[in-house]
């Protein structure tokens, strides 16, 4: 492709890209094709001979798109949002033409240190100690096993890397019921083992029970196993759902255990003052995830990961060979040394876009915003007798089911997971759904970045038709 063709078909691209914007509320949400449907639209073979960028546009209108779920529509209501925003893919296109591998400071100092000065931004944003240092992950997974694997070094005197997970003895990683899977994983990935994570019991509100945690913990250490990590949440998966910190983190310093935090979405709304109450007890966190990347509408991938003793996660990934020293080692941040990829992206200059585009103010005017359409809609279900509420509102997230009377749990979770599928197909909107307590739960989600209350509110009429539709049927 020449330079020529190139303008050419970036501003052809650019318009498409701002009309997809504008028209995406048109799309069905949720893709309906049937698998293998696009696999098999797709030649078996690659081209010979060189191809127009014209006919690859063509076939993504024809062949792509229609297997796209759209989730920058506003009408996108599931899991949890994975937001953009303008200023965010602008500064995409921009990261894309550069094509920086970030991996040591030498390799793009603008890069190295523009992502040191965004990670105390957004340190200060959310109101965690002036002590912690920051590094952008991919994703909250990622970060999360970077912190049990440096929990786990830290514990056994650094000693895993080069002796092996069995010279440690039996490690424990703490966690409730509600937290992400992701947790599961990680510890798997660690090599503590799936069986050494201790899943504890939440309370009424499905946030972990700190009595039950403490409990756990002196029954592991009266067994000779070894306490490592506790992970926390603020905003769990199911219900946002907020652990307390001081509670667990006192846990944690008694007995010299790393206290690491999941808020992976929630971590958000720290921006706002009224929610600063969610990290009371801060004192006690060792690190810390958010990713921009849900709520902060800085498209994926951008997680923000923060630790309070940087030489244990340096320490915990560094490696040295000769093809990457360089002079400045020691001067700067060398940022393929806090976790566990070498290769890395300018992930930093969209968190600058965005910040600056939005402004700290809009940006809690936005999430504000969100906030407060969750709050109308737990109060339009409330008002419906035959739906009912199933856990706390606290951020944007509401938990409900339809439950009309007369039903068994088993019908009212058959009709529910029904609703859910009924609505989901008709590709107005998308909703997820959870279980608690053994009842099959809808899931409403108000964080994407153009979501409106009059969104919400066409949404809700359109569950309350289904579903009574469905309990005449």
């Amino acid at each position: 492709m020449t330079p020529d063709e190139f303008r050419k078909h970036a501003h052809e691209l650019v318009e498409w890209m701002a009309g997809y914007m504008e028209n995406v509320e048109k799309y069905p949400v949720k893709s309906a094709v049937k698998p293998g449907e696009i696999f098999n639209r797709i030649p078996g073979t690659p081209p010979l001979q060189p191809e127009s960028f014209s006919f690859l546009m063509k076939d993504l209108e024809e062949i792509i798109m229609p297997g796209i779920t759209h989730w920058q529509s506003p009408n996108f209501f599931a899991y949890f949002p994975a937001n953009t925003s303008p200023p965010s893919i602008l500064a995409e296109m921009i990261i894309s033409t550069l094509g920086a591998q970030c991996m040591n400071w030498e390799t793009s100092p603008a890069a190295a240190e523009l992502e040191e000065k965004m990670m105390i931004w957004l340190r200060d944003m959310i109101g965690l100690p002036d002590n912690f240092e920051g590094v952008i992950q991919d994703t909250a997974s990622t970060a999360t096993l970077a912190a049990i694997l440096t929990a786990r070094e830290k514990i056994s005197g650094f000693t895993i890397n080069s002796e092996g997970v069995a010279s440690a003895g039996t490690l424990r990683v703490y966690c409730s019921e509600q937290t992400h899977s992701s947790v599961e994983k990680d510890v798997r990935i660690s090599g503590i083992g799936k069986r050494n994570l201790v899943k504890i019991p939440v309370k009424e509100d499905f946030s972990m029970d700190p009595v039950k945690l403490d409990e756990a913990i002196i029954a592991d250490k009266e067994k000779g196993y070894v306490p490592c990590c506790v992970v926390a949440t603020i905003g769990t998966t199911g219900t946002t759902a907020i652990d307390p910190l001081r509670a667990v983190g006192a846990i944690c310093h008694r007995n010299g255990i790393w206290l690491h935090v999941d808020a992976a979405m929630a971590g958000t709304a720290l921006i706002l003052p009224e929610f600063q109450w969610m990290l009371d007890g801060k004192e006690y966190i060792d690190s810390f995830v958010f990713n921009p990347h849900k709520w902060m509408f800085t498209n994926f991938d951008c997680t923000a990961f923060f630790i309070r003793d940087a030489e244990a996660l340096i320490k915990t990934f560094e490696i040295l060979p000769e093809y990457l020293k360089t002079r400045t080692r020691g001067l700067v941040n060398d940022y393929r040394d806090w976790g566990v990829p070498l290769g890395r992206r300018f992930r930093a200059l969209k968190l600058w876009s965005v910040i600056r585009s939005y402004g700290t103010e809009e940006l809690k005017r936005k999430i504000r915003y969100h906030i407060s359409i969750a709050s109308r809609l737990s109060e339009m279900i409330a008002g419906e007798k035959d739906f009912e509420i199933l856990a706390p509102v606290i951020l944007n997230v509401v938990c409900f089911r339809f439950c009309p009377s007369g039903l068994s749990d088993d019908q009212l979770n058959a009709i529910n997971e029904k609703l859910n599928h009924a609505l989901n197909d008709s590709g107005k909107i998308y909703l997820t759904h959870t279980v608690l307590n053994g009842r099959y739960t809808l899931r409403m989600v108000t964080g994407q970045t153009n979501v409106t209350l009059d969104h919400v509110e066409r949404a809700w009429d359109l569950i309350k038709n289904c579903a009574r539709d469905l309990k005449i049927g």
